[in-house]
């Protein structure tokens, strides 16, 4: 009688051996349709290729949230006091809240609230304002309504512009709105863009005390009949025929001249002007901030691209055009490029595609070299497009972007992709120098060793696959990497076991036997290399068999002197990379008139320029927007701020690294007592720079 476990074992054995016999024997039997289905993926995932946006890292939702408001002519003590500590009492409320931070500065207040990763930020955006509806009331008159910002990568600019003028800076915004802003705000994939240092046109009426008085006038009448006299007012309609006409009264100011014509009074029987009371200035607005262009006044222009947005193209298209439109404008207007944060991705991208390059060339070589034979080379070669071109697949159905993490997962898994095709045709070689007919070799041979193939497959997954499990930000970066490697090595398992034995069972022949001649054969030779690697591993497996103590000591003593050199190895989130420009944002004694930060803003912009030969274009920021702007969540402004944007010469025109030139510019801020602190640092982009902020 057959015991149960052993018909449970051959029932298992049965069906392993149904399910292998009839993929094996579908893609041999069938070789259309095996083609068919990999050239779908192939044609498949190159379309996905062509669609996918280009970015330098995956495009992330940190659980981070922040409160802008705005309150014109407001010092930071009365911001910090008035509106900043009212709106962190109340949003102290907010459900899942893990810390909450805030920045208080002229004109400007900034809270900044952080989730726990997985936080509904749609569901917390909603929450946080419920509560500024609640607090908007009690807050001083004149402030603006909260606005909330929800921070996305994409968020971050692309491109910054340095914009100069001479005579034409007082209209320059208007200008550039027209001619530049409008333009490009057409060109696909443009999030929004932005103007800092921008001088704003206004209109002043300067009244005299002793003529007001003259003609019992108050400066609140004043104020009111301006008011009243700028406004277009709707005056009903008029029905004539078919045709119905809208009838308004134009009263809106087409010019400051018209303003001092108002009619305020009347005197003896004679209308009183506003001109015979007040002077009339049309003028610029003071600036509290100011804004430098390598020494010279200008203003900065910066880019945000549309989130799914590919940062290359967007980049591109804007450099494109504003070289195109700067003929539009006046001889004395310029527009010079600060930063584009695509040509860092762009050199990025291009290295991990040349290593991928280089990897598929050596891998086939290395293949040709041990098998001697290029049949089998194309064979197994042909597995890694196929592998390769599903993981972009994937990244378009998810809406991922390709990235240095998509590009580095590919770059690991592209030396693991032929294992499986390997195993596969050796037995299949094998079968077939045995005699067997390349189509019988094809079936029988996958049919010994795909359990094992398998086997070693899940256990390959098995190691990257709980990268996609990993939470924080950690995990949001190496999702890809474990779901990239995961689908790229299964897919070349499929592979293994059908197209391999389609293609092996067509293109492999049985090479007839030479007589040795005495003449040097490619052939030979490599089987003396391995014969002799063969019975090297042999003496050397003999000898560690021999001293089993010795090997483990030895084992355990590399282990743990590894673990203990750890220790002195440095730590960083993403690797460091010369990108060629430096940001700095200096604090001076809270409190200080923008006046007297701008002297010291002066004399370093004076060092930098004598100390960094190789700066090429230098941004110098005094001050804060009293209007502020998304920039503000990005850089810290106010009347004791000083921000720096550095370009420098490519890496291949200067001696120095930027690291260098960082440590440099810190040893000059080092020098001066009246500052506070600062921060240098040598990224754009968040992420693989160094950033340092030193307390004085």
């Amino acid at each position: 009688m057959v015991s149960p476990l052993k018909l449970f074992k051959n029932s298992i054995y049965n069906v392993q051996t149904g399910i292998s016999m009839s993929i094996y024997k579908i893609a041999v039997n069938k070789p259309i349709t095996t083609v068919m289905v990999f050239t779908a993926i192939v044609v498949m995932g190159i379309f996905s290729l062509v669609q996918i946006p280009v970015d330098l890292y995956p495009e992330m939702d940190p659980p981070f949230i922040s409160v802008m408001t705005t309150y014109v002519g407001a010092n930071a003590g009365d911001i910090e006091t008035n509106v900043t500590k009212q709106l962190e009492d109340a949003l102290n409320s907010v459900d899942k809240l893990k810390e909450i931070t805030s920045n208080s500065s002229d004109n400007l207040s900034m809270v900044n609230l952080e989730f726990e990763w997985g936080t509904n930020l749609d569901e917390a955006t909603n929450d946080i304002r419920d509560v500024i509806d609640r607090i908007i009331d009690f807050l001083p008159e004149g402030v603006e309504r909260p606005t909330i910002f929800k921070f996305n990568t994409s968020m971050m600019p692309i491109v910054f512009y340095a914009v100069t003028a001479k005579e034409s800076f007082p209209g320059l915004e208007k200008l550039l709105d027209e001619k530049i802003v409008n333009p490009l705000n057409r060109i696909e994939g443009i999030g929004s863009i932005g103007l800092m240092g921008a001088p704003r046109r206004i209109i002043y009426v300067d009244a005299d005390p002793r003529q007001l008085d003259a003609y019992n006038l108050t400066i609140e009448q004043i104020g009111n009949l301006i008011a009243a006299e700028n406004l277009n007012m709707p005056s009903g309609n008029v029905k004539m025929g078919n045709l119905d006409y809208q009838l308004r009264v134009q009263g809106e100011f087409t010019a400051s001249s018209v303003i001092g014509n108002i009619v305020v009074g009347n005197m003896a029987g004679k209308p009183v002007y506003i001109r015979d009371v007040a002077t009339v200035r049309d003028s610029i607005k003071d600036l509290s901030l100011d804004e430098k262009i390598n020494g010279e006044q200008g203003l900065r222009m910066f880019v945000m691209k549309q989130s799914g947005a590919n940062t290359i193209k967007v980049a591109r298209e804007v450099r494109k055009n504003v070289n195109e439109l700067q003929s539009q404008l006046p001889p004395d207007v310029k527009i010079n490029l600060i930063i584009d944060t695509s040509d860092f991705i762009k050199g990025s991208i291009n290295n991990l595609s040349e290593t991928l390059m280089w990897a598929f060339i050596f891998v086939g070589l290395v293949v040709l070299f041990f098998l001697g034979r290029w049949r089998a080379t194309f064979i197994i070669i042909l597995t890694i497009p196929i592998s390769l071109i599903v993981a972009f697949l994937y990244l378009y159905i998810t809406g991922n972007s390709i990235n240095v993490i998509s590009l580095t997962s590919l770059s690991i898994a592209i030396g693991m992709v032929v294992d499986d095709a390997i195993v596969v045709l050796e037995n299949i070689t094998r079968h077939v120098e045995r005699g067997a007919t390349p189509r019988e070799a094809s079936i029988y041979a996958t049919n010994e060793v795909w359990l094992a193939v398998i086997i070693t497959t899940m256990v390959v997954v098995a190691v990257f696959f709980p990268l996609t499990l990993v939470g924080g930000m950690t995990g949001v970066i190496f999702n890809q990497l474990g779901w990239i490697v995961s689908i790229t090595i299964v897919t070349s398992t499929l592979a293994a076991i059908s197209l391999t034995p389609m293609l092996s069972s067509k293109m492999l022949r049985l090479r007839p036997k030479k007589q040795n001649s005495g003449r040097f054969s490619y052939a030979n030779t490599i089987e003396r290399a391995l014969n002799y690697l063969d019975n090297f591993y042999e003496k050397t497996l003999r000898w560690v068999l021999h001293h089993k103590t010795l090997t483990m000591i030895t084992s355990i003593a590399v282990f743990l002197g590894s673990m203990f050199l750890f220790n002195f190895i440095g730590t960083d989130f993403m690797p460091e990379s010369d990108q060629s420009s430096v940001t700095v944002s200096i604090e001076l004694q809270t409190g200080l008139r923008v006046e007297e930060t701008i002297k010291t803003t002066r004399y370093l912009e004076s060092v930098f320029s004598e100390k960094f030969p190789e700066i090429q274009i230098m941004s110098a920021s005094t001050g804060s927007d009293d209007e502020g702007s998304i920039l503000s969540l990005f850089t810290t402004t106010g009347s004791n701020m000083i921000n720096f944007m550095m370009r420098f010469s490519d890496v291949e025109e200067r001696s120095r690294s930027v690291w260098d030139i960082a440590d440099e510019i810190r040893a000059e801020i080092d020098k001066l007592p009246e500052v506070v602190n600062y921060t240098v640092s040598t990224s754009t982009q968040g992420m693989g720079g160094t950033s340092n902020t030193v307390d004085v």
